[in-house]
């Protein structure tokens, strides 16, 4: 099957209890403005963090990963040693990354590099070689990178040929309903106080809300495969899914236990463009006596049969997670539909020429 293009959209709808998810730089939790209605927000860059830490923590058997630091430097000289123990691990380091007109100095690069391990083993081989080739140090930073790297993209601004197009989007996640950020006052108590001193040893106070969120996320499918070849993109565009319904930024995650999981999934197959549903809560959505989550997915199922009566197509493929979508796809539990995504992906990539 001759694929000219392929994106798997993932709608989630989920409800997060009184938290600070995300916070602005005074320290409030983060909003944004749609439809003339203010809104929860949670940045798209919190979320690709939380995914980032899930591939690395539960799913690393699943998904390689790579490192964005400024200590790459010393990732390439770990494995200049590893090669040559006698050599000048630092020296060699120094010339290579001078070699690619790439910022450095003995405290690292001067910005954050997204690195994978098998390139910093290629770049301290050809080092420990001699090699003086720059082609072919530019060569090394370009192939193998790790699933993240694919998926998020890599910007080095010294030398834009080492870039990888992000092959992943995340859209900032906004409740389907209007909110007001409410205030938590707290006293904290002073455990070797005098006892008869009444007074608390701390007073603050920290700022929350709770929301019904619509999160969304894409991706583009043939970019992965261009990146890192057919065989390995099924199994990365699952990994992506689990990380991104199953995660959960860490922000005042001890003040208030936040972890929910989802309420409802919608997942599909496009074979002419990415469609973000969020249109359906321009409106804000109105409290019922079911609360939020109901009223949203109600709202989400019905702008994405218009929608698909208008101006885009039905998907070629849809799976739903959880109570509310039925009419968007047959529901089936979280793992059997990322088994079936695999594979369908599998199936549209079957025999296709990139």
């Amino acid at each position: 099957m001759d694929t000219k293009r392929l994106y798997v959209d993932f709608h989630v709808l989920q409800t997060v209890p009184p938290s600070c998810v995300n916070r602005d730089d005074t320290g409030s939790p983060k909003t944004a403005v749609y439809g003339g209605a203010v809104r929860a927000r949670v940045s798209s860059q919190a979320w690709k963090h939380a995914m980032r830490v899930m591939f690395t923590g539960e799913m690393s058997d699943a998904v390689e990963t790579g490192y964005r630091t400024k200590k790459g430097t010393d990732l390439v000289a770990k494995q200049i040693k590893a090669l040559a123990p006698d050599a000048d691990a630092f020296k060699l380091t120094q010339e290579i990354f001078k070699m690619l007109k790439i910022k450095a100095d003995e405290d690292g690069t001067k910005a954050l590099f997204f690195l994978s391990d098998a390139q910093a083993k290629a770049l301290a081989k050809l080092a420990v070689e001699g090699c003086k080739d720059k082609n072919r140090y530019k060569e090394a930073l370009k192939e193998a990178p790790s699933a993240d790297m694919a998926l998020f993209g890599r910007m080095v601004a010294d030398d834009p040929s080492l870039n990888y197009d992000a092959a992943a989007q995340v859209a900032h996640s906004i409740s389907t309903h209007t909110v007001q950020n409410e205030f938590d006052y707290f006293t904290a108590v002073d455990d070797c106080a005098p006892e008869d001193n009444a007074g608390a040893g701390h007073l603050g106070t920290v700022e929350y809300n709770s929301a019904t969120l619509y999160r969304y996320a894409t991706v583009n499918v043939l970019e992965l495969v261009r990146t890192l070849g057919a065989e390995q993109t099924a199994q990365t565009v699952r990994a992506f899914g689990e990380a991104f319904i199953r995660s959960m930024p860490t922000g005042k995650q001890n003040s208030f236990a936040n972890r929910t999981l989802p309420d409802a999934v919608y997942v599909t197959l496009r074979q002419d463009q990415p469609v973000n549903l969020s249109r359906a809560f321009e409106k804000p959505v109105r409290k019922s006596e079911e609360g939020y989550a109901e009223p949203s997915k109600m709202a989400l199922k019905q702008y994405a049969k218009e929608l698909y009566n208008t101006f885009a197509e039905a998907p070629e493929q849809s799976f739903t997670v959880g109570t509310g979508l039925e009419e968007l796809a047959q529901p089936m539990p979280l793992n059997t539909m990322l088994a079936v995504l695999e594979k369908a992906v599998e199936e549209k990539l079957s025999g296709n020429e990139v």
